[in-house]
C-alpha cells in the first residue's frame, strides 16, 4: 500500500479522489491548503504528493519549491487544460509530472503508479560493458549505488532527474529523442509531454554543469533531443 497526500482546496475533486484512490489500495491523507500539506510533511512521509496549483493562501508553486527544497519526494501537480504557462512554471519548480483538470482518476492513478515504479527501482542495470562506477571528468556516475558526485562533492537528485541522466549517459554521444526519454524516463506513451523533459532537463543541468548555459554533459541537439557529453 503506497501512501499518498493529497493537496486540493476543491472539497468535490479532494473528496472524489481521495474516495477512488482509497479503492484502488492506496492510504490517502487528503489536505485542503499548502499550509496544511507542508504541516503533515513535517510528521509524515508519503510516497508521493499529489498537488493542485491553485491553491489559496501558498500557492501550489511555492508548496512545490519547498518540497523539492527538504529533498526528492516525488510530485504530481494538478493544473487546468489551458494553463500551458502554469505547466511550465510547475516543472521548472520541482513537479516530476502533472494530471490535467477535469482529473480522470484511472489517469491520475495510472501516474502515481508510474511514478512509484520509477523511484523504487534502479533506473537502469549495468550491462556487461557497463561499469557499474562511471568517470566523466569530474563527474562520477554511480549506477549500482544509485549515487553522482561532482569534484568529490554528492549531487543530490530527485528519481527522475538520476533516472534522465543514466538513461542519457548509458549512451554517451548518442542523441535521445524526447520522446524516447518520455517511454523510457516517464512511462508516457505517444501523448506524452516533451515539457517534462527539457524542464528536468533543465534541473539537472543546474545541478551538474559549472554552466548550465552553457552545458557540457547534456547538450541539446535542435531539432532531435539530447545526448550526454563531454565527446
Amino acid at each position: 500500500m503506497s501512501h499518498v497526500l493529497l493537496i486540493e482546496d476543491d472539497p468535490s475533486v479532494r473528496d472524489g479522489l481521495q474516495m477512488v484512490l482509497t479503492r484502488q489500495g492506496h492510504m490517502v491523507d487528503a489536505v485542503e491548503t499548502g499550509e496544511l500539506g507542508l504541516e503533515r510533511l513535517a510528521t509524515a512521509t508519503p510516497d508521493v504528493v499529489v498537488l493542485d496549483l491553485m491553491l489559496p493562501g501558498m500557492d501550489g508553486f511555492e508548496v512545490c519549491r519547498r518540497i523539492r527544497a527538504d529533498g526528492d519526494l516525488p510530485i504530481i501537480m494538478l493544473t487546468a487544460r489551458s494553463d500551458d504557462m502554469d505547466v511550465v512554471a510547475g516543472l521548472e519548480a520541482g513537479a516530476d509530472d502533472y494530471v490535467v483538470k477535469p482529473v480522470l482518476a484511472r489517469v491520475l492513478e495510472a501516474r502515481i503508479r508510474a511514478v512509484l515504479r520509477r523511484t523504487g527501482s534502479a533506473p537502469r542495470h549495468p550491462g556487461k560493458d557497463q561499469p557499474d562506477v562511471e568517470r566523466h571528468g569530474a563527474l562520477i556516475i554511480d549506477r549500482s549505488g544509485l549515487a553522482v558526485t561532482k569534484s568529490g562533492t554528492s549531487i543530490g537528485l530527485a528519481p527522475t532527474e538520476l533516472r534522465l541522466l543514466l538513461e542519457l549517459s548509458s549512451t554517451p554521444g548518442r542523441v535521445q529523442s524526447r520522446q524516447h526519454l518520455l517511454e523510457v524516463v516517464w512511462e508516457h506513451g505517444y501523448l506524452g509531454d516533451s515539457r517534462l523533459v527539457d524542464a528536468c532537463v533543465q534541473r539537472l543541468r543546474s545541478k551538474i554543469e559549472d554552466d548550465p548555459a552553457a552545458p557540457v554533459y547534456v547538450q541539446t541537439v535542435r531539432g532531435f533531443g539530447y545526448r550526454f557529453g563531454p565527446l
